[in-house]
């Protein structure tokens, strides 16, 4: 793998974790009853392969909490 795709890489991730920091803490805030969340974050592969579609398909699932 080449540094342009790990750049890749990283920038979705970046850009993924901003975005998601501001929508929990204005979620959080807009819930104060809420004690904790039990967050499901998931990675999908939506490349269209036409007909060869990989063996075995990108999928990826982290479950946690945040606590308040």
């Amino acid at each position: 793998m080449d540094d342009s795709s790990r750049n890749d890489i990283r920038r979705l991730l970046k850009s993924f974790g901003i975005l998601a920091d501001e929508y929990l803490i204005a979620h959080l805030a807009a819930n104060p009853h809420v004690q904790s969340l039990r967050l499901r974050i998931s990675v999908e592969d939506l490349t269209d392969y036409g007909d060869a579609p990989p063996h075995s398909p990108l999928a990826i699932d982290i479950v946690g909490d945040v606590r308040r």
